[in-house]
């Protein structure tokens, strides 16, 4: 097959919709197929050159000069690669492909990551669309897109090309118990209640420390709520990783707080460090693990349920012992290679051989 990934960067910033595509198209590439990636560019065309994905560069930010600009731009794109297939991972991406797609002779799949924006529906446009969990299918269904179309494919990042085996990372030192999370720094990602719940038992556990790892637009916003705490000293935001696995192999307890949140990547990372893991229970997250069998599922927004577990877990070893084991089991359909796999099958659905 020849394949055409369209995604606004490749940039290594932890954004889990580009890191999910680099994956697909590495696989790809070394399963033996022609693949291209369109974007704005990134830290990744190194990876990508390493597995001969080729990257074509493609700015798609919404300005109206420019975005003519990118319309004869993937024109050309298109008369050059020709591709069988092209997969679009953003809005403004599959609304140029299916703009094209009148004109020239390929099949549009697209993967819907974040559903609960607006734009997400044009997704639908697409030929095949890709769910990243049965929350978020379920989800697009409501808002109008018909259900033959839908394929669901979950999420998956262990043994992924952007990272090393978990064993080639040397742990930080971190604070003990420590307590995790990975994330964006948007409000929706839940850290203003992450940090509320953490101030309503830090005093009974005074050596239990916090660790905020990730960047966005919020973050100053987080900054000043922690530091008018009187735990300011064991709250510890530490920007954006290229190895989270670091944090995550001396982490106690992970946890995801999200609003909102159709699979959450780092779940499965967090899983396959071994950490106890507290997440909401909204969305794709409960899937992600394994319906609460590999992780203890709280209510989102609620700043005291996630105290009370915290609490539950930092005052009983064997539990926090039990959770950490739980974290680890089935892991399989976890994998990059599932995911590929998977998506392949949906390619070959439309007739690409």
């Amino acid at each position: 097959m020849r394949i055409l990934h369209i995604l606004n960067h490749v940039r290594k910033s932890g954004n889990g919709i580009v890191n999910a595509a680099v994956d697909l198209a590495c696989l790809q590439a070394q399963d033996g197929h022609e693949v291209a990636i369109a974007s704005a560019g990134g830290e990744f065309e190194a990876l990508l050159k390493q597995y001969k994905v080729k990257h074509i560069t493609l700015d798609q930010t919404r300005k109206p000069i420019n975005l003519l600009k990118a319309a004869q731009l993937y024109r050309e794109i298109l008369h050059k690669f020709q591709p069988n297939i092209v997969h679009a991972h953003m809005m403004t991406g599959l609304v140029l492909a299916k703009i094209f797609q009148l004109q020239t002779d390929y099949a549009l799949v697209s993967t819907v990551h974040n559903e609960f924006q607006k734009s997400s529906v044009l997704m639908g446009w697409a030929d095949r669309v890709i769910a990243v969990s049965k929350a978020v299918a379920r989800s697009l269904i409501q808002r109008g897109i018909r259900e033959p179309k839908l394929r669901i494919i979950c999420n998956g990042t262990l043994g992924s090309p952007r990272t090393e085996r978990l064993a080639n990372y040397l742990p930080l030192q971190l604070e003990y118990p420590a307590i995790t999370t990975v994330a964006g720094m948007y409000c929706r990602k839940g850290i203003i209640e992450l940090i509320d719940a953490f101030t309503q038992i830090a005093s009974n556990f005074p050596d239990t420390h916090l660790y905020l790892i990730g960047d966005g637009p919020d973050r100053v916003k987080f900054e000043s709520k922690a530091s008018n705490t009187t735990f300011a000293d064991r709250i510890h935001f530490e920007g954006f990783q290229a190895e989270p696995q670091r944090y995550l192999l001396s982490t106690d307890i992970f946890v995801l707080a999200s609003h909102r949140e159709p699979f959450g990547l780092v779940l499965s990372e967090a899983r396959e460090a071994g950490c106890a893991i507290v997440a909401s229970n909204v969305d794709g997250i409960p899937e992600a693990l394994d319906n609460g069998e590999a992780g203890i599922l709280v209510p989102a927004q609620n700043s005291k349920a996630l105290a009370q577990m915290l609490a539950k877990l930092l005052k009983d070893q064997n539990m926090l012992h039990k959770w950490k084991t739980k974290a680890k089991n089935n892991l399989d359909w976890l994998s990059v290679k599932r995911v590929h796999e998977e998506t392949l099958a949906v390619y070959r659905e439309l007739n690409i051989k």
